[in-house]
């Protein structure tokens, strides 16, 4: 194997036999051109030897590199390459100027979840920001943010109950099923706040909060798990990314609604009357 230039550009040229030869005794045969236009067997220039070893050369970074692959099946990535870590440290060692690097699926995943764990807070306290800013409470800021652990309860039994591995699809599932239980939160405390300004007390404000608000939050969360559902039950190529995703999605949509509608008008219940001024004494003489 050698190179060819054209002006700048440079190309790998690479020599084949023809099909249906003897490898070793037609190479033996060859000829080169010398100098004085003679032609001289490849015999006469190189010893042939057969043998084992590597049919191609990897490098990386001015660096050989030596690929050993392996696929995941029936177990989630990190928990395998974790045990495979430990078992290979214990069995292996390195000769000197040898390093391990664990790369792949598995460094992309790890790379995706160390941005996760920014992204996913920043985000939540964002989400408090706004709240706190459309409804000027505190209270009701964190009321509505009861709605992620309901989320999260739901997405959690689903890959429990579905027996899927957590993965990268399933952490973007969690966080697309965040935004539609706040949404559904803040419908719900909107409601519930426009009763109470027009007079209503707490529990007649509640009641018609929930009565207004439950048929538009029952039927968007149908509406989401229908259309996620043919992905959450696939099994076509493809289907071990989207249907984490989609799994986590339809659990989450489940609890926080149910939640939203039964917990949530309970707690704000509980608040609101514990935060209510008590009646001063009358005066008796």
């Amino acid at each position: 194997m050698t190179q060819i230039f054209e002006g700048e550009r440079r190309f790998d040229l690479a020599v084949r036999l023809a099909g249906g030869q003897e490898p070793l005794p037609t190479l033996k045969a060859l000829t080169v051109s010398a100098p004085s236009g003679e032609r001289i067997p490849l015999t006469q220039l190189a010893e042939f030897i057969k043998t084992e070893g590597l049919s191609q050369v990897l490098r990386e970074g001015s660096a050989r590199r030596i690929g050993i692959k392996w696929g995941v099946r029936d177990r989630d990535m990190g928990s395998l390459v974790a045990e495979a870590m430990r078992k290979v440290d214990a069995a292996v060692t390195l000769p000197e100027g040898y390093h391990m690097v664990w790369s792949g699926r598995f460094e992309d995943q790890q790379r995706a979840l160390a941005r996760l764990y920014v992204i996913v807070p920043l985000v939540i306290f964002i989400i408090f920001i706004l709240l706190f800013g459309a409804f000027q409470s505190i209270g009701d800021a964190l009321l509505i943010m009861l709605n992620l652990p309901f989320a999260l309860i739901g997405g959690t039994l689903a890959l429990f109950l579905w027996a899927t591995h957590f993965n990268i699809s399933a952490a973007v599932g969690y966080v697309a099923v965040f935004g539609v239980s706040v949404l559904n939160g803040v419908v719900l405390v909107s409601s519930i706040r426009q009763a109470r300004e027009e007079g209503l007390g707490v529990r007649e404000a509640v009641l018609r909060g929930c009565l207004l608000r439950f048929r538009p939050i029952v039927v968007s969360g149908i509406v989401a798990v229908i259309g996620f559902l043919p992905a959450a039950l696939s099994h076509g190529i493809g289907s071990e990314i989207q249907r984490p995703l989609a799994r986590v999605v339809i659990g989450g949509l489940v609890s926080s609604t149910a939640l939203t509608l039964l917990v949530l008008p309970a707690v704000y219940a509980l608040l609101a009357a514990r935060s209510a001024p008590e009646p001063a004494p009358e005066a008796t003489l």
